[in-house]
């Protein structure tokens, strides 16, 4: 395997769990729909069971980037009596909008005892576009976010 091939190696395909009520409301979590398919075709295991969320979603459906950060921050825990010590967890995302859920899954990962964290999404929200109107600018601090979140992920 090659260097690069190597820093994305993975044991365990763990897609970001959701609040308890919205598989309720849905019917389905999207993520995991996506992790069942991309675990089998990577011939790994897939651990939705390795991860839980333990703070509830906000009410509010649009919230800040500070607000997300603040609502995330904590939100997520390894399932009690499990380990994931030395695994290689590739954690997974439907979208990613500030990075704040990724971080805050990796650090409930690497703190449960993960060797390494890898964050994978399928879509990302591009601040400031639309298919409406012009885009914006990103700012210094949208960019800091962005570049804080890649570096938990790739520790």
């Amino acid at each position: 395997m090659t260097r690069e091939g190597e820093a994305f190696r993975s044991d365990v395909v763990v897609p970001v769990p959701l609040d308890p009520d919205r598989p309720r409301e849905r019917g389905y979590n999207q993520t995991e729909l996506i992790a069942r398919p991309l675990a089998r075709r990577l011939h790994l295991k897939q651990g939705a069971y390795l991860l839980m969320r333990t703070k509830p979603r906000p009410a509010r459906l649009v919230l800040t980037r500070k607000e997300h950060w603040d609502s995330v921050r904590g939100a997520y825990a390894t399932r009690k009596g499990l380990r994931v010590d030395k695994l290689r967890v590739l954690l997974l995302d439907d979208v990613l909008t500030t990075g704040a859920t990724l971080d805050s899954c990796a650090r409930a990962r690497k703190q449960a005892g993960a060797a390494a964290v890898i964050g994978l999404t399928v879509a990302r929200v591009v601040r400031g576009w639309s298919p409406t109107g012009p885009q914006q600018p990103e700012t210094d601090s949208s960019r800091r976010n962005q570049q804080g979140a890649t570096s938990i992920l790739r520790s």
